[in-house]
């Protein structure tokens, strides 16, 4: 312990005294100077006495991530430490490219299943189904396993092979052990998992990332669409696209700003460092009539491009108030193969606006942190002289509710119990329809019910909180005996009423049904189809394109 202790010591100290002697602190510049260098001298010495006199052996690498994470989280959400063991994991996130067999898994009753194979994936193509229950990979038994457990097992450099032993649901309701041998490959998770037309009019593409290469699929398919179908507008959805690369940004708004067009600068504490982002290319369509989707999860390089298209008049935004990311993180090294994920900087979009919504440097004397009140919020102007603010998210020039699911529907999809009939069902069935043309029937509902009647999913509605709350204010107050049978009969009807709830539900829940039966068949892009006719925001979208005058209005000043 002792000798343990002068190490951590000499170590520690070597390090203050080189960060002095590399200029990182001057005591004669500024009073802050002297208070770091204050403070990391109390944290050497703090380290040293816990190091000798803790009572127990103290592991100096999970104490030291202790102190580093609990640093970090005194900044901002997106400061963050990549430890050596975790570089994979960010280069998945930068990149989206990863060794495996390309499936999403889930834990589900001890058992970590297969939820989606991706369609030209390794799983894809070794047969590999939705639903398949994960036994054994290489020889080794699985079951009961997390599924951050199987997808090691499963991850590996690609031309590897792999052996997988499944669980698979037969149509007659028993279950076959199957053992797949399979290569595994490099698997790219693509920004762009959907395009296609929504009719003969309207194109669609579905944006989910800002990996690299972002920008060069949204160009192929707003190309490829154009050459194949010679759309009329496009719908570019960004609902819940949580961000990534900044340049990607550029390179997205680019399919339809021409080039030369400033579309984002940053500016931070080290000015050498700030930037303006122009697009490079000429567009490949500047003109055609463009409508992009956004909602709350939409964030970050989501809220570049969305407000780049707002801010030049590009298109009109349809959806909900996006998430309010307007900071940019840069990824320094560190030793030892770890780097710093650190905000450095702020964004600002064409108007001259920054989205942020929380200023992190500010906090209640709660600790917590607040979003930026409307009476702070600064108006801007767009190109064309429309009114938008700053501080809060890109707001939609047609705005929309949140669709919310019932309560009925948001118990059976997290007790997995649509995926599981959905499992059933391509069992029993080895085709059906083209997703666009496929529909649940009143039969198939029936028999839907009837898988039901044997599950138990408990759930509470609204009027059964509200009851249980009025309840016991009553006892409280001293009034329930007097509302007692009252409130025993409510209880009885609100019991009954729930009964009826699957059938209250039944066109969202066929919804939800054929787009997770249609997945089984057609991979994503058999989901995403499947979802048209009962999206109300791109049913909306294509509205507004189709109406030249009212889709000309929201991009004109309001008088």
């Amino acid at each position: 312990m002792k000798h343990l202790s002068k190490i951590s010591t000499y170590i520690l100290t070597f390090l203050f005294l080189s960060a002095i002697s590399f200029g990182l602190f001057s005591f004669t510049k500024s009073d802050q100077y002297f208070e770091i260098a204050k403070n990391i001298d109390i944290y050497t010495t703090l380290y040293k006495e816990l190091n000798t006199y803790y009572v127990d052996d103290i592991q100096p690498a999970e104490l030291m991530r202790t102190g580093i994470d609990a640093m970090l989280k005194s900044l901002d959400p997106y400061t963050d430490f990549i430890s050596e063991a975790e570089m994979e994991d960010y280069r998945f996130q930068t990149t989206g490219k990863y060794g495996g067999i390309g499936s999403l898994i889930m834990e589900q009753d001890g058992y970590v299943i297969i939820s989606e194979p991706y369609e030209g994936s390794p799983s894809q193509k070794a047969g590999i189904l939705a639903g398949d229950k994960v036994l054994k990979v290489d020889g080794k038994n699985l079951k009961g396993k997390s599924s951050d457990d199987v997808s090691k097992a499963l991850k590996g450099q690609p031309n590897t092979p792999v052996e997988l032993t499944i669980l698979r649901l037969q149509a007659d309701g028993s279950e076959k052990e199957i053992t797949i041998t399979l290569n595994r490959e490099e698997i790219h998770v693509n920004n762009v998992p959907y395009y296609g037309m929504i009719n003969d009019n309207v194109g669609y593409i579905l944006l989910e990332h800002f990996y690299s290469d972002a920008g060069k699929e949204v160009r192929n398919a707003l190309q490829d669409l154009k050459t194949k179908h010679n759309p009329k507008s496009v719908i570019l959805d960004l609902r819940g696209n949580p961000g990534g690369l900044l340049n990607e940004a550029v390179n997205v708004s680019n399919a339809f700003v021409d080039k030369d067009q400033d579309i984002v600068y940053t500016r931070g504490k080290v000015e050498e460092w700030d930037k303006s982002f122009k697009t490079l290319m000429s567009a490949i369509d500047k003109d055609i009539p463009l409508v992009v989707l956004t909602n709350s999860g939409s964030a970050s390089a989501s809220e570049i491009v969305s407000g780049s298209i707002q801010d030049l008049d590009r298109g009109v935004i349809i959806g909900q108030l996006t998430y309010g990311k307007g900071l940019v993180q840069t990824t320094r090294p560190l030793s030892y193969n770890t780097k710093l994920k650190v905000t450095t900087a702020k964004y600002y979009i064409p108007s001259g606006r920054c989205i942020q919504a929380i200023n992190y440097a500010e906090k209640g004397p709660d600790g917590e942190v607040k979003r930026i009140p409307d009476s702070l919020k600064v108006a801007y102007k767009t190109k064309a002289g429309r009114v938008v603010y700053d501080g809060g998210g890109i707001e939609p020039d047609v705005k929309l509710e949140p669709e919310l699911l019932s309560n009925i529907a948001f118990t059976l999809l997290e007790k997995n119990l649509i995926f599981n009939y959905a499992t059933i069902y391509r069992a029993k069935h080895p085709e059906i329809k083209k997703a666009l043309e496929f529909k649940f029937t009143d039969a198939d509902f029936e028999d839907f019910v009837n898988y039901l009647s044997t599950k138990e999913y408990k759930y509470s509605t609204d009027s059964e909180k509200n009851l249980e709350e009025l309840e016991k204010t009553a006892k409280e107050e001293k009034y329930y005996d007097a509302l007692k049978d009252q409130i025993n009969e409510l209880h009885k009807k609100l019991a009954l009423d729930k009964k009826n709830d699957i059938y209250k539900q039944k066109t969202e829940l066929i919804s939800l049904l054929e787009e997770e039966i249609a997945e089984r068949y057609y991979y994503r892009k058999g989901r995403i189809e499947a979802s048209f006719g009962n999206d109300k925001e791109i049913q909306k979208a294509i509205e507004v394109l189709n109406n030249t005058n009212t889709y000309n209005a929201y991009l004109s000043p309001k008088k």
